[in-house]
């Protein structure tokens, strides 16, 4: 299979690290989100959409819980969504209140600024994984992924809002701009099979098959994607959590911003930490950040080029200039899937349909620091991505052509790709005490929304074993590497090296 002499610019350097390239964290990297950011298609393109917006916004607050989750993107709300679940009917413990504390509107986040994918990574990444924690580690990252797009989808098609929450099952096809990239996917496709995962879905294509099918003159791997409407989902989790069970009573406070978590010092009644905000504060047992990208800003043991680094992404909404019959429905990446774009669904056949496309992060020019600021958009990233779609599919977009929304989000990164799940530790270096009823799940590292909701059903797992006095057992398909705890990543270091 050969590489269009065609390619556009490549916008990513493979040998240069997410890291490599940041000589310096400035101050921003760890403050709070802005109070103005850019508008989302996802949050702000149809009226009310966001019926929750600004929920809780006024009036009293809740002061007192047995948990706080902090953050109401993908996996604050699923942390809800299981505890609901666990408890379910079994009264033998009393009422559990939960209350969600979230800074801006509702699910304004990475997850309501996101590209609207749904996918596992299939194969992709499975060398590296293996390189870094062994073969049954890397075979447990691929089956978390694919573990919670099936239970997500599984929780769309059993309500039957496949349409109302725009979901599309279907493909992710993987262009290859270069010969090198192409390899390399190769590369990870043999280890892979060669390890037993099951790769029968995969489907490799020449460049003559992507011309004929998509308009575009590359090589590609096609494996099974969705595209989702995020904070619709995210909507339909949070009313399944408030009626999933009797005994928990769920509360959501949006437009106010967790400046501290301190430990409480005085009133006997068992609770633990006073979570403070503007409005007041809130007692409560158990504390959950769900913050990802701003989990610095409250735990400073996560700032720094080794924990978790605040990074701005950008996406836009553009018209098509062929009708919706001249396109197809399936998601697409490219330049090692840091470009990604899907057609929105819904277009009548002869309508232009509008594309979701994002990335660009590594264009020349463009900002590559750390930052939590998504109130504007990086002009050099702007305008690489309206060069991008008409150079890769040439004659379906118009050249020059504006788009009608843009903006940005803020995603958090690890050294390693890996969110960050369980206890919340004092320090983050070996020899970390946990601090007791305190739980992180953070730094998804852009692609959070196949992984997300997994790694709350964890943390859901701990606080519920904590309140019930039951062992929990991480479950098969999830990556002990992923967890904070000391025991557990000596574990799987062990495991490795055996």
């Amino acid at each position: 299979m050969q590489v269009s002499a065609t390619s556009p610019t490549i916008l990513h350097d493979p040998s240069q690290a997410q890291f490599g390239a940041m000589s310096e964290l400035p101050s921003d990297s760890t403050s709070f989100p802005v109070g103005n950011p850019t508008r989302s298609f996802w949050t702000d393109a149809t009226p009310g959409v966001n019926r929750l917006a600004r929920a809780g916004s006024t009036g009293p607050l809740t002061v007192d819980a047995d948990i706080c989750i902090i953050g109401s993107g993908i996996t604050g709300v699923s942390v809800a969504y299981h505890l609901s679940k666990l408890f379910g009917d079994d009264t033998s413990l009393g009422k559990l209140s939960i209350v969600i504390l979230e800074a801006r509107d509702f699910c304004s986040g990475a997850t309501g600024r996101n590209g609207g994918h749904l996918t596992a990574h299939n194969f992709l990444g499975f060398q590296k994984d293996v390189d870094e924690w062994g073969i049954f580690e890397a075979i447990k990252a691929v089956h978390i992924e694919a573990h919670v797009v099936d239970a997500i989808t599984s929780i769309v098609k059993g309500a039957g809002i496949e349409n109302g929450v725009d979901l599309v099952a279907g493909v992710r096809t993987v262009l290859f701009f270069t010969k090198e990239e192409q390899a390399e996917a190769y590369d990870e496709y043999e280890a892979a099979k060669a390890a037993g995962m099951n790769v029968a879905s995969v489907e490799w294509l020449t460049e003559s098959e992507v011309e004929e099918t998509y308009g575009a003159r590359y090589p590609a791997v096609r494996i099974p994607g969705n595209t989702i409407w995020p904070l619709k989902l995210v909507t339909h989790l949070f009313e399944l959590a408030q009626n999933a069970s009797p005994t928990v009573s769920l509360k959501l406070h949006t437009h106010t911003q967790v400046s501290a978590v301190e430990s409480v010092t005085e009133g006997g009644d068992g609770r633990r930490w006073k979570v403070e905000t503007p409005r007041g504060s809130v007692r409560c047992t158990h504390v959950v950040y769900a913050t990802n990208a701003y989990t610095p800003a409250l735990l400073p043991q996560f700032s720094g080029r080794t924990a978790i680094v605040p990074t701005r992404g950008q996406a836009i909404a553009i018209r098509a200039a062929v009708p919706a019959r001249e396109l197809t429905l399936s998601a697409f990446t490219a330049n090692y899937q840091l470009e990604y774009w899907f057609v929105r669904p819904g277009s009548a056949p002869k309508e232009h349909p509008l594309v979701i496309l994002g990335g660009a992060r590594h264009t020349k020019g463009s900002f590559h620091g750390a930052t939590t600021d998504d109130s504007i958009v990086d002009p050099a990233v702007g305008r690489r991505l309206r060069e991008f779609l008409p150079e890769v599919f040439p004659g379906k977009f118009e050249k020059g052509a504006e788009p009608e929304m843009e903006w940005t989000g803020i995603m958090g990164y690890t050294k390693l790709g890996d969110p960050f799940v369980g206890p919340v530790l004092d320090k983050f270096e070996l020899g970390g005490v946990p601090l007791e009823g305190q739980y992180v799940a953070a730094g998804f590292s852009g692609h959070g929304m196949p992984r997300a909701f997994g790694c709350a059903d964890i943390v859901a797992r701990m606080i519920a074993s904590k309140i019930t006095g039951q062992e929990w057992e991480i479950p098969p398909w999830f990556p002990s590497h992923y967890l904070t705890s000391l025991e557990h990543s000596q574990h799987v270091q062990h495991s490795h090296q055996a």
